[in-house]
């Protein structure tokens, strides 16, 4: 393939790459992408290999998003049980050889390089559900749905078990989405919450100590604040000093003097916001709902029941990523370890965040085949 493109003309060439590739999706992973490695340089100023990695993994993002983007839905499908089989095999392959790192055991290694299984999951639980829904897609019942909630299950529950309560949310709110939008019933909805709420007390007990802590932490952060409330006092410290136009790049005090924890990965928002200020978290806000409109309308004009379900599940996938870490580093929800999408560093969840780009790219360019 590298030869035939190499003997193209340049106009021929660039319309081969640009073919399948959405502008308006593209041109809002750029921008984000951008913010994210001016903060990141900003962040890890004294690592200038961090950032020069960043950009490595951004190619590799980039190029696994343009080959998805030529797939078409059909080829996708075919992936959806080999991918699901394939994740919940190297999550018990964690569970038994996994490496142990801070008291988690969530990597694998393989061959010359580690990897994490619970990320893929992110994009093979909604591509096994969505191919199941539309499997069934004549006659969904009860039955359906409680095998769906069955393929849901096992993943979640390994993937807390490591434990990784950040990523667990995000498979099980990748896969309730592709239930949900498959027709989920209010009702049902209604009996499930009332027995989350009262599934509380025992899960409490369930949940190690340093998840009870983060949940306490969260109402009263000043109860231990140079223990678990750390990270939230600093973090809100950093996001208020930043004011309307914050303080400049490169010029964030807290960010520059260590004080916020884990600043080029989960708190990278308040090295932003240190920096930008409102009117910088506004315009990244403006650019995350961008993404989630662009996507919305591509699912709406989906062909299938499958592409449908698929870039539905995959856009709201952003939502919650984004909505997640921005409560995390505002207080108003727990620390659970979610990266700010497309902002925060790591090869891993950038290529799956990119992956999922190419989904609605795959969906947007053959949305006018209909399958038979």
């Amino acid at each position: 393939m590298a030869l035939e493109l190499s003997a193209m003309s340049p106009r021929r060439l660039y319309a081969r790459v640009a073919a399948g590739v959405d502008g308006p999706l593209l041109a809002i992973a750029v921008a984000l992408v951008s913010l994210g490695l001016a903060t990141l340089y900003s962040a890890s100023y004294d690592l200038p290999a961090r950032v020069n990695g960043q950009a490595v993994n951004l190619l590799v993002a980039f190029a696994l998003m343009w080959v998805v983007a030529q797939m078409p839905p059909q080829t996708l499908m075919r992936f959806a049980v080999p991918a699901y089989v394939a994740g919940v095999v190297l999550l018990v392959a964690v569970a038994i050889f996994g490496e142990v790192v801070n008291g988690a055991r969530r990597w694998l290694h393989v061959g010359v390089t580690r990897v994490q299984p619970s990320e893929m999951m992110k994009i093979a639980m909604p591509l096994m559900l969505a191919w199941w829904f539309h499997r069934h897609e004549a006659g969904l019942r009860a039955r359906e749905f409680c095998v769906a909630g069955v393929l849901l299950a096992v993943p979640v529950l390994l993937i807390a078990r490591q434990p990784d309560l950040g990523t667990a949310v995000l498979v099980a709110a990748a896969g309730f989405y592709v239930i949900f939008f498959a027709g989920l019933s209010w009702k049902v909805l209604a009996g499930l919450g009332t027995a989350a709420l009262a599934s509380l007390p025992p899960v409490w007990g369930l949940l190690h100590d340093y998840q009870r802590r983060r949940i306490l932490t969260l109402l009263d952060p000043t109860q231990d604040p140079l223990g678990a409330g750390y990270h939230i006092i600093q973090s809100t410290i950093a996001v208020g000093s930043g004011g309307i136009t914050g303080k400049g790049w490169l010029k964030g005090t807290q960010t520059h003097l260590e004080f916020i924890p884990e600043k080029h990965t989960d708190f990278i928002l308040a090295v932003f916001s240190e920096e930008f200020g409102l009117i910088g978290v506004g315009l990244l806000l403006v650019l995350y709902l961008l993404l989630i409109a662009r996507g919305l309308m591509i699912a709406a004009n989906a062909p299938t029941f499958f592409t449908r379900l698929l870039a539905a599940s995959i856009t709201l996938i952003f939502f919650t990523y984004a909505f997640v870490n921005i409560g995390m580093v505002s207080g108003v929800l727990p620390v659970v370890g979610v990266p700010l999408p497309f902002i925060s560093y790591g090869g891993t969840a950038l290529a799956t965040l990119f992956v999922g780009i190419g989904i609605l790219m795959s969906t947007q360019k053959h949305r006018q085949l209909v399958q038979s």
